[in-house]
C-alpha cells in the first residue's frame, strides 16, 4: 500500500533528511544509541531522480524498534503517470538480539515490478535477478549474513472488459538479512539498485535517447 500521507510535507520525496527523528516503539520510548545512529545513517540516502523515496507507517509487532520506507519507479504515458515498480525497506531493531537473525538488525526488503514477458520464460531469471541483490550489498560495502529470501515470477492475462494491457508479468522479490553494523544507508543503496534494475532503469547517470535526442541528418 502507498502511504502519500505519511510523507511529510515540508521534505522533498527522493530526500529524508528527517528520517533520524523517526523510529517507532510501542511505548513511546527513547529510541537506542544503535538505532538512533542507524536511522541517522539512512538520512544521509539521496535517491536517483526516477526513484520517489519517503518514509511511511512501521510495522509495530516484529521488533522492539521498527522504521519504514517506500520506494517507486513511475513513468509518464500521455497524461497520466503509470507505476512500473515500487518497493518496500523495512528495518527491525532488537537490542536484546534475535537468534534468528544472529544479530540485533534485520533489513527487510520486498519489490514489485512490471518487466518483460520473454523473461517469465527465462529458467536463469530468478537466479540473475538473486544476484541483484548479492551484488548489490557487496559492492556497497554493506555487512551482512543470513541472507534469505525468494524471487517469484507472474504471468496475467486480461479478459472482457477488464481495463489494462492484456498481457502482463510482474517479478517479486522478498529478502530479508543481517545489517552487521549501522551503516544502514549502504543497505538502503543497494536496496535501491536492486529496484532499479528490476525497474528497467538505465545506469545512474546514464539517459536513454527519445526520438526528440536524436541527431537530424542536415543533409536530407
Amino acid at each position: 500500500m502507498w502511504y502519500a500521507a505519511a510523507y511529510p510535507a515540508e521534505v522533498e520525496p527522493h530526500s529524508l533528511a528527517s528520517t533520524g527523528a523517526r523510529g517507532t516503539t510501542a511505548g513511546g520510548d527513547e529510541p537506542p544509541a544503535a538505532f538512533r545512529a542507524a536511522l541517522d545513517a539512512l538520512a544521509r540516502v539521496r535517491a536517483r531522480p526516477e526513484i520517489m523515496l519517503e518514509n511511511i507507517p512501521a510495522p509495530q509487532r516484529l521488533a522492539p524498534w521498527a522504521h519504514a520506507l517506500a520506494a517507486r519507479v513511475a513513468e509518464r504515458e500521455d497524461e497520466d503517470e503509470l507505476e512500473i515498480a515500487s518497493a518496500r525497506f523495512i528495518v527491525l531493531f532488537d537490542p536484546e538480539g534475535h537468534e534468528s537473525w544472529n544479530g540485533t538488525t534485520r533489513c527487510v526488503g520486498y519489490l514489485s515490478a512490471a518487466t518483460d514477458e520473454e523473461l517469465v520464460d527465462d529458467a536463469m531469471f530468478s537466479e540473475v535477478a538473486w544476484s541483484w541483490l548479492t551484488d548489490a550489498l557487496s559492492e556497497a560495502g554493506a555487512g551482512h549474513h543470513n541472507v534469505g529470501g525468494t524471487v517469484t515470477r507472474t504471468a496475467s492475462t486480461r479478459f472482457g472488459d477488464l481495463a489494462g494491457p492484456e498481457h502482463t508479468v510482474d517479478v517479486e522479490m522478498r529478502a530479508s538479512w543481517t545489517a552487521e553494523s549501522t551503516d544502514l544507508d549502504r543497505h538502503l543503496v543497494a536496496w535501491l539498485e536492486v529496484l532499479g534494475n528490476a525497474a528497467g532503469l538505465p545506469p545512474p547517470g546514464v539517459r536513454l535517447l527519445g526520438a526528440s535526442d536524436r541527431p537530424v541528418d542536415e543533409t536530407l
